[in-house]
């Protein structure tokens, strides 16, 4: 049980970046911030009791009521530290495409806790609020790098997460493909095999050696081949199947490396320069498989969720 003394402003804003997970080999361990935010702005005191307001993506699909994903979080937090969950409206403002592989649950989850803990008077600290985001999300590595921003490497030691941070090259860009399909992650996580093969497993753990060496010391060359996989890319490629062409094409175009963003549906493909090119190709070899989407052009950043006002 926490002590605290709850300190109650009259507004909170919060935002939370934009997640890839994976990153190619580093499946359910990797993840980086990137350039794209949601924001959640709460106001006390709400007279008509607990609700939540959504404005941009997802404003005609997700709740707003008690079941709504930031509200849950919200009221995770008072749970945690066994108060009752105050009457607040939640006005969210959301910049991250839903179910593209985006980390829109992980950013939800981070904006509730982290303004949750704000409201509160900040009685948990970024880890233990890292610790229940990736129990509700069932894995570190998304809300690793919401909460905390940058570049995350997410493991567990029986129960508890363990995060480390990696350097990221300050030029490196970030050029990814939305379909206007979406791949609901569940879904996308049905189709993987419950054991992997040795050699699978081993292909996939020199990638993610590779993959850190290359961020920690500009060698992003190497990105080519520290962003390939063989643990959930052939299978998801099973339900979308354009991705290898997505990739080839990114590769072609100038990338240093491309991967499927999370579970899908969008393609994230590191660059140093080139960026329209590479978005142009992209976007071409999915419209010849039949998809349409847009570009994001951002940047990893090393900003985690926090206080706007």
């Amino acid at each position: 049980m926490y002590t605290f003394i709850v300190m109650s402003p009259q507004e909170i804003t919060v935002r939370s970046p934009a997640t890839s997970a994976n990153m190619g080999p580093g499946f359910d361990s990797l993840g980086i911030a990137l350039d794209v935010w949601n924001s959640v702005t709460v106001h006390e005191e709400n007279k008509l009791g607990n609700s939540v307001l959504v404005r941009g993506k997802g404003e005609e699909s997700l709740s707003s009521g008690k079941d709504n994903l930031v509200f849950q979080s919200f009221s995770r937090l008072f749970e945690e530290i066994g108060d009752v969950v105050p009457n607040v409206l939640l006005e969210c403002d959301n910049q991250i495409e839903l179910s593209r592989g985006m980390g829109s649950s992980s950013a939800s989850l981070a904006s509730g806790l982290f303004a949750a803990n704000e409201y509160a008077g900040s009685p948990l600290n970024i880890n233990e609020l890292v610790q229940i985001a990736a129990k509700m999300e069932g894995h570190p590595d998304n809300v690793a790098p919401a909460l905390l921003g940058g570049m995350q490497i997410g493991i567990y030691e029986e129960s508890e997460v363990i995060t480390a941070s990696v350097p990221i090259p300050e030029k490196l860009s970030a050029v990814l493909y939305v379909p206007n399909v979406p791949m609901p992650t569940e879904e996308a996580r049905n189709l993987l095999k419950p054991l992997v093969s040795r050699t699978d497993a081993v292909y996939n753990i020199g990638r993610v050696a590779l993959m850190v060496q290359s961020m920690v010391t500009g060698e992003l060359d190497n990105l080519r081949y520290a962003t390939q996989d063989m643990l959930h890319q052939p299978e998801r490629q099973g339900i979308f199947f354009p991705l290898k062409n997505i990739i080839r094409a990114a590769m072609n175009s100038g990338a240093l490396g491309a991967f499927l963003s999370g579970s899908g549906s969008s393609v994230l493909a590191f660059c140093l320069n080139r960026e329209y090119t590479i978005g142009y190709e992209m976007a071409d070899a999915g419209m010849k498989s039949g998809l349409d989407g847009e570009i994001v052009i951002t940047r990893p950043t090393t900003i985690g969720t926090h206080v706007v006002r």
